[in-house]
């Protein structure tokens, strides 16, 4: 099935990444990644901008209300929603200055994950973290390159996780208290169609997938067949979040790294899709 994507901003950011919608919110946020800021779309369709740090790689809600923030190498915790609600450090994570956050979400149960990659894209630099309740981080999955999507099943009980070189979206295990196991793959993308960034899992356990330099995003069936492809007049598509009062309407980021804004003048725009299947709510965080 072929579906097409259609604009919703301008070229906003330069590096777009990890689009989240909540109703508490009044809707979308995303991040331009590099700049360290931190976006919202109002209901006028305008873009309200807040500079977060060097880097702001996620913007996830919690569940006491505001929201955590990845920064570099620290998680930033907002006790308001206000987008421009004061930020305070859980503590710097790691010391090297190589290494930065990037991509990350929740389990069912509010613990919050964040991967990491080198700046160089060194391979295996990178770690997948949860961290802990008092906001320090604990290895999940060593030794990753460029972390990236991570979402749940329906039921819960399936993690779906991509470190973009390998070329695949795997599957782990969920259980409340052993948490992650049982790595596998569950699709892998021909280096031809682009490479996994982010995804996200819609109401019927389907799983898109954002292809960077892929110019598309799939929808892989619960059994890992490719069924949806979703077209985007830009190579470097990031992430994915349904968003909507009824969560149908799929966002997508993009990025501007290294591209030529000739030839691609939407690089960097928000876009959307109407993919004729609803998503499910933002897992929120216990931070």
């Amino acid at each position: 099935m072929g579906i097409t994507a259609y604009t919703v901003t301008d070229p906003v950011a330069q590096h777009g990444e990890g689009p989240v919608w909540s109703a508490r919110w009044g809707g979308l946020r995303w991040v331009d990644m590099l700049n360290g800021d931190v976006l919202a779309l109002t209901e006028a369709g305008e873009v309200r901008r807040r500079h977060a740090a060097k880097v702001a790689a996620v913007v996830r809600p919690r569940v006491s209300g505001g929201y955590v923030i990845a920064a570099e190498r620290e998680l930033l915790l907002a006790d308001s929603d206000d987008l421009d609600a004061p930020l305070r450090s859980l503590g710097e994570a790691w010391t090297d200055p190589g290494v930065r956050m990037n991509e990350g979400g929740c389990d069912p149960d509010g613990r919050f994950y964040i991967g990491s990659m080198a700046y160089d894209e060194t391979p295996g630099a990178g770690s997948f973290y949860v961290a802990e309740p008092d906001g320090r981080l604990r290895v999940v999955i060593p030794e990753v390159t460029i972390s990236n999507g991570f979402g749940f099943s329906p039921d819960g009980r399936l993690a779906y996780y991509a470190d973009t070189p390998t070329g695949r979206v795997d599957v782990l295990d969920y259980d409340p208290a052993a948490g992650l196991s049982g790595r596998r793959p569950f699709a892998v993308i021909d280096s031809e169609q682009g490479r996994p960034d982010g995804l996200t899992v819609d109401a019927e356990g389907g799983v898109w997938v954002a292809l960077w330099d892929g110019g598309a995003v799939h929808r892989y069936a619960p059994d890992g067949r490719l069924d949806a492809v979703i077209t985007l007049p830009v190579r470097k598509v990031t992430a994915v979040a349904f968003g909507g009062e009824r969560l149908d309407r799929l966002y997508i980021t993009t990025s501007a790294l290294g591209t030529d804004r000739a030839e691609q003048p939407e690089a960097g725009a928000l876009f959307a899709a109407d993919p004729g299947v609803s998503g499910l709510p933002v897992l929120p965080t216990t931070l």
